[in-house]
C-alpha cells in the first residue's frame, strides 16, 4: 500500500483528490492538507511514502515546504501538482527536491502513471509540460 498525504489550498481539490486516490487499491491518503506549513508537519506525523503537493499556498508555499520535507525526510517523495505548465515552475519543485510534476489539467492515469514511476525511483514530468518546454524531456531522469 502506498501511503499518499496531499496539499492543495483548495478544499474542494482535496476532497476530488482524495475520493479518486482512495478509490485505488494500491493508495491510501493518510492526510490532507491545506498548506505548506501543515504539509511540514505532517510529513513527521504520518510518514507518507509520498507527497502530492500544490504549488500556490501560503503562509508557505508548495515549494517551500517540497525543500523542508525532502531535506528532513528523504525518503518521503514528492509530485508537485499546479495549475503551472510553464518550465520555470517545473524546475523550481525538483530543485526543492520534489520528483515529479504535473499540472491539473493532467488525466487521473497520468497522475497514477506519475506515482508508480516516482515511488519506483524515478522522476517524472507530465505530457502537458514536456510539450511546452523546448527541445525534448525525459519523463524519467
Amino acid at each position: 500500500m502506498i501511503r499518499i498525504a496531499l496539499a492543495d489550498d483548495h478544499e474542494k481539490v482535496r476532497k476530488i483528490w482524495n475520493l479518486i486516490l482512495s478509490a485505488h487499491p494500491a493508495f491510501e491518503v493518510v492526510v490532507t492538507c491545506c498548506n505548506g506549513q501543515e504539509a511540514i508537519e505532517a510529513a513527521s506525523m504520518y510518514a507518507p511514502d509520498l507527497f502530492i503537493m500544490d504549488i500556490n499556498m501560503q503562509p508557505v508555499n508548495g515549494i517551500e515546504a517540497t525543500g523542508i520535507i525532502t531535506k528532513l525526510h528523504p525518503d518521503i517523495k514528492v509530485i508537485g501538482l499546479s495549475i503551472h505548465p510553464e518550465a520555470v515552475y517545473m524546475t523550481r519543485m525538483l530543485a526543492a527536491g520534489a520528483h515529479g510534476y504535473v499540472t491539473k489539467n493532467s488525466a487521473y492515469e497520468e497522475v497514477i502513471e506519475a506515482i508508480m514511476q516516482v515511488i519506483a525511483g524515478q522522476h517524472y514530468i507530465c505530457r502537458e509540460v514536456q510539450q511546452i518546454m523546448p527541445g525534448s524531456l525525459m519523463t524519467q531522469r
